[in-house]
């Protein structure tokens, strides 16, 4: 099933470059929204009936209104597309409360935020954030060209400016030396959050590999990679138990954990069902977990301790979830 989800207005929209509009939301119950730390992203049902995450990329302290940015996707399924055709300035769309993968470092002496295309959106919020912090940071935003560059009046005034520096046109083959300048002070204490296209975050965590540890590496995607070839380590089947009650259930080569879940009465609540959301996240109490997620860091995969339950499978005969 789906996290609950309230109806909100649509107050403004705004085209912010070739292909990505905002959209400036209101409840409509007159409330403000729930409190939520920079990166946040929530669950937006379209027009169409498909719900996706968006990324929140306004200022965190503003509990009225909340800001989020939609690429027109060429391939999209119905999401995207349904919010930029179908959605006007007093539409009502349901949207999810705020959910977090992607926070800033409480313990960090200094942020670089990278980020390309509609990967600036939660590096916006994080910066609302730093300069309130009065926070050592700065932001690389890499963008085809100014006109695919989105928020760029914003980014252009004060406050943002005197911590915000433009990559326009970069090719590809020149991308890793761009990255290392971007990188080239960052020292014991930084920590580098990214965004954007796959093949670019994976630059950027290569790139921050040679300068930092895996922890310090923060990143947020937007959308499920193929599924990487099976390595023989999964058990075509296996058991899930419920810590809470003993109940035990079987999950079957081509069923989720959800799905086996709910044929015994538990409902894990689900939404993007691609592993990137980490709406249907479970801690796991025993047992080793083949994490097929793309919203897990290096080190939560490491630690075997949670599970997204609507992708990942197991390695060992019995998982024990923490429900």
């Amino acid at each position: 099933m789906q996290a609950t989800s309230f109806k909100v207005r649509v107050d403004a929209l705004c085209d912010e470059a070739q292909g990505i509009r905002s959209f400036s939301i209101s409840r409509l119950d007159g409330k403000p929204f729930d409190a939520y730390e920079p990166g946040a992203h929530i669950d937006v049902t379209a027009p169409s009936g498909v719900t996706r995450q968006y990324s929140l990329c306004g200022d965190p302290d503003q509990r009225d209104v909340q800001r989020f940015a939609v690429k027109r996707e060429s391939a999209s399924r119905g999401g995207s597309s349904s919010l930029h055709d179908d959605v006007a300035v007093g539409s009502e769309l349901a949207v999810g409360a705020p959910r977090n993968l992607f926070q800033l470092a409480p313990g960090a002496q200094r942020h670089v935020l990278i980020g390309a295309g509609i990967g600036i959106t939660p590096l916006l919020s994080m910066a609302y954030r730093l300069i309130k912090q009065n926070a050592p940071f700065e932001l690389h935003y890499f963008a085809r060209s100014a006109e695919h560059a989105a928020f760029l009046p914003l980014l252009a005034r004060a406050p943002f400016a005197p911590y915000v520096k433009l990559h326009y046109g970069v090719e590809p083959d020149a991308l890793d030396g761009a990255l290392a300048w971007c990188l080239a002070t960052a020292e014991t204490g930084t920590h580098v959050y990214t965004c954007g296209p796959s093949a670019f975050m994976e630059r950027v965590v290569a790139v921050a590999e040679q300068r930092l540890p895996d922890d310090a590496i923060h990143l947020e995607r937007f959308a499920a990679e193929p599924a990487a070839p099976a390595n023989g380590a999964a058990l075509d089947a296996f058991d899930v138990q419920v810590a809470s009650t003993g109940q035990t259930v079987r999950v079957e080569k081509n069923a989720s954990i959800v799905d086996a879940l709910a044929t015994i009465g538990i409902e894990v609540d689900t939404s993007c069902g691609e592993g990137v959301c980490g709406t249907c996240m479970v801690d796991v109490v025993t047992g080793e977990p083949e994490h097929r997620d793309h919203c897990l860091s290096k080190a939560e995969r490491a630690s075997n301790k949670v599970i997204c339950c609507c992708i990942s499978r197991s390695r060992s005969p019995v998982l024990v979830l923490d429900l």
